[in-house]
């Protein structure tokens, strides 16, 4: 429990993050941030596994250098930020940066703690 807490809390740095640094990203408070990160948990279980039942086969990862799962965290986010009104992607590409500095920021955060 204590570890998807702070999974939790990393994503919404992430998110707070991203936001910063791109100019098409909008995320009102670490509050939101946080709701984001849980909706975005919600989709990847539910979503994202469809996505990868839809291609089970790794080969377009593999091609693509690991890419194609940007594409694929970046549909979600750009999802997400349909569903939430205080969460704003400018489009896809914005939502595929977004995945990139996500991704970024959570993997040296779990080094860093150890996780």
């Amino acid at each position: 429990m204590t570890s998807l807490i702070i999974s939790t809390l990393i994503g919404a740095v992430a998110f707070m993050v991203g936001a910063y640094f791109i100019k098409g990203v909008r995320v009102d408070s670490f509050g939101q941030a946080v709701i984001i990160a849980i909706v975005i948990s919600i989709l990847t279980c539910t979503l994202g596994r469809f996505l990868e039942f839809v291609t089970p086969d790794k080969t377009l990862n593999w091609l693509t250098f690991g890419f194609f799962q940007f594409f694929m965290d970046a549909f979600i986010i750009w999802v997400a930020s349909k569903l939430l009104k205080k969460f704003e992607v400018s489009g896809f590409f914005t939502a595929v940066f977004l995945a990139i500095i996500v991704s970024i920021v959570t993997s040296l955060s779990n080094h860093l703690i150890g996780g």
